[in-house]
């Protein structure tokens, strides 16, 4: 007989958008939190708060100087949580690793009552710093302080710093492995958001609720500028928000003790993770993620599902090539939407804690139809990867507890990873590239991840004065990936590429 009490379920989910156009009036992050947890325990019920004895809360950048919150946030909820954590990072993949670790406690009898939560307010701290320092909110995105630390001076050399500047390698390299040419590449990107902005359109927490077309998507202009090749302004992740979204986790038990309807309870199945080496220039390639591929499949396989047993997904949708490398591995139709939640430009981009939003969204589509959803969550520069079902159907006795992590079998379908080397010069090959633009649209130069001829990785740059090479790498004519060429020294210290 299953043991209720060791059952876990999502009881009560909440979600809140601040559009204050007052900066002082807007709320932050733990304000953002606070409502959003509100929120869940009304979806509940009610009464919940104070019962809370876990409270996991999603890293936020946009008020640093707060720290560590899930203190201060178990406060002014009036909850005195057992076990309080902070995320030690900003990772996309964070709130569905919380619920799933979540659900093992409450499987194990750690925990009676989770609470997890997160919230970012990047449009409020942009607007407060652009009034003390009498400039345009654009100067201060604190978005861009996400980057990598090892080797950062060399890299800033190069532009690989924050994720859009290294996104796009993963772009270019999949278009050319899957031997598609880039119009082609580009309208699989543009159909994804196009469906992505009218899944937002009819989500009431989604951020930008005007359905947008393919050509919307894909046509540069002045609202829709070149950022990181080939990715404009509309295929990007919108952190230019104000949310905050959380969930409030049980046992069958305790929810059926408390009076919540049945009907509106969703059980929480087992989860996967693994990820990709830290050093995103210390991979295998660019073309997948075998990281990605075994989280996604070894999700479904624990939970005794396929592809197409699932009625809704999240996909993370920070850059196209996110989803599109996990529809790869799902076999998911491009004519399916692959978000309930609106994706991460049109749904919102509150940094680490888009995944909350979609738990509340996932948890919504199931109450309505279907049985069983999955979600994927995806951090770092492609690095963190974790998925999970939520379903209507009980999971069978001694599912849980359990363990996500599968990276013993990513590391095994893990290639061989290449010698990397700063300065090297001489012959060799495009494996995969990028070029960045400035506001205005104008190319600043371009990097390539080079090849050399016994093998060895390195980056070379295309300044923006060899307009004939920058045109090769954005036209679409040839397919710049594998194409041939040299890494030679620049007075500078720069290594810049020369077409053969």
């Amino acid at each position: 007989m299953k043991d209720a009490s060791r059952i876990p379920v999502i009881v009560g989910v909440g979600q809140v958008n601040d559009r204050s156009e007052d900066p002082l009036r807007g709320l932050d992050s733990q304000g953002l939190m606070e409502a959003a947890l509100r929120a869940a325990d009304a979806d509940a019920g009610g009464g919940w708060l104070t019962r809370v004895d876990s409270l996991a809360v999603v890293d936020q950048l946009s008020f640093r100087q707060v720290g560590e919150l899930s203190l201060s946030l178990a406060e002014r909820l009036g909850a005195r949580p057992r076990l309080r954590e902070q995320t030690a990072e900003a990772s996309g993949d964070s709130p569905v690793r919380l619920l799933d670790e979540a659900a093992n406690r409450i499987a194990a009898g750690d925990i009676q009552v989770a609470a997890v939560v997160g919230g970012e307010a990047l449009r409020t701290a942009a607007r407060r710093a652009a009034l003390s320092a009498g400039d345009a909110p654009s100067a201060h995105n604190a978005a861009s302080t996400i980057g990598v630390h090892a080797r950062e001076a060399y890299r800033r050399r190069y532009g690989l710093l924050t994720p859009i500047d290294v996104y796009p390698l993963y772009e270019n390299a999949g278009r050319a492995a899957d031997g598609l040419s880039l119009a082609e590449a580009q309208r699989e990107s543009g159909e994804l958001w196009a469906r992505f902005s009218q899944v937002a359109a009819g989500n009431p927490g989604a951020w930008l609720r005007e359905p947008a077309s393919v050509e919307d998507i894909l046509t540069p202009s002045a609202a829709n500028r070149p950022i990181a090749f080939p990715y404009l302004k509309r295929m990007v992740a919108n952190s230019s928000v104000n949310q905050g979204a959380g969930f409030l986790v049980t046992s069958l038990e305790n929810a059926l003790a408390r009076g919540v309807p049945e009907g509106r309870l969703v059980y929480v199945g087992r989860g996967a993770a693994a990820h990709e080496p830290e050093d995103f220039l210390a991979r295998d390639g660019y073309a997948r993620s075998p990281s990605m591929a075994v989280t996604l499949r070894r999700a479904l396989t624990l939970n005794g599902l396929t592809p197409e047993a699932l009625d809704h997904v999240e996909l993370y949708s920070c850059f196209p090539c996110v989803p599109k490398m996990a529809r790869r591995v799902l076999g998911w139709p491009l004519e399916k939407p692959a978000t309930v939640f609106g994706g991460l430009t049109f749904g919102g981009a509150p940094i680490a804690n888009p995944m909350s939003h979609a738990v509340v969204l996932m948890v919504q589509r199931l109450r309505e139809q279907g049985r069983h959803g999955l979600l994927f969550g995806n951090g770092g520069f492609a690095t963190y990867n974790h998925a999970l079902v939520l379903t209507r159907e009980p999971l069978p006795a001694g599912a849980r507890p359990c363990s996500s992590d599968c990276q013993a079998e990513a590391d095994a379908a893990r290639g061989p990873i290449p010698p990397f080397v700063e300065d090297y010069t001489g012959p060799g090959t495009v494996e995969t590239y990028t070029v960045f633009h400035a506001r205005e649209g104008t190319p600043t130069f371009g990097v390539i991840v080079g090849r050399g001829a016994s093998g060895e990785r390195f980056l070379a740059k295309v300044p923006a004065r060899d307009a004939a090479s920058i045109d090769f790498l954005c036209d679409g004519k040839e397919e710049p990936v594998g194409s041939a060429g040299h890494a030679v020294a620049s007075p500078d210290g720069d290594v810049l590429w020369r077409r053969a």
